[in-house]
């Protein structure tokens, strides 16, 4: 087994004021991942969840803490000769089951489509993409509500912005490469619940280092 790549991410957020530290190793076509939390005191981190992927093929998550395991497998086929990626997750203790599919209209035009079979809910959501630009309106049929989500990439740094209607929660991104080192990429968020009026938003700070 070779190692190509590893990738350190290290996140903090203000609402339960603990740092998640993800650790991924590339072996060749296997993506190996440790996941471990930790709180601000000086006690040992612990570790949550153990995961092996194969892009564009299989992933399995053990969470260690609940002794559960998920499972997803993806598969792309053509659909009147457009490219149809379906992705299929099973969650063992839960007993959920859920169904993914996105087509590619062309490069800027995509439809997907998620089903949970054990409620029974559908979710649609369309993409369009152009210049840097998406543009992605979802509609949840459960909770009947219609949320929107875009992004703008500039010169490297990326930019987004998400309004969930059912929970009227405000989401904002930002990130961008570190100046002095290319291998370091910071990641800002925000949310912001406008039901509850104008309050101090959940902030999360992320840092991502390949090496």
């Amino acid at each position: 087994m070779m190692l190509k790549s590893v990738s350190l991410r290290r996140n903090y957020d203000t609402e339960n004021r603990g740092f998640c530290s993800t650790l991924t190793v590339n072996a060749g076509d296997i993506d190996l991942q440790a996941s471990l939390t930790d709180d601000t005191s000086f006690t040992l981190p612990t570790l949550e969840t153990l995961s092996v992927e194969k892009p564009g093929s299989f992933a399995i998550d053990y969470d260690l803490p609940n002794k559960d395991v998920r499972f997803q497998f993806t598969k792309k086929v053509n659909v009147l000769e457009k490219p149809l990626n379906l992705t299929y997750t099973h969650t063992k203790s839960e007993n959920k089951t859920a169904l993914n599919g996105t087509l590619e209209l062309n490069s800027a035009h995509k439809l997907s489509a998620d089903y949970a079979f054990d409620f029974g809910n559908c979710k649609l959501k369309y993409s369009y993409a152009n210049g840097g630009m998406t543009l992605e309106p979802s509609y949840d049929f459960e909770k009947k509500s219609l949320d929107l989500t875009m992004s703008q990439r500039i010169d490297g740094d990326f930019i987004g912005a998400s309004y969930k209607m059912s929970s009227k929660v405000l989401g904002l991104e930002w990130s961008t490469n570190c100046k002095f080192n290319q291998n370091l990429r910071y990641k800002i968020t925000a949310l912001l619940n406008l039901e509850k009026g104008v309050r101090i938003p959940k902030l999360s700070a992320e840092s991502t280092w390949d090496f």
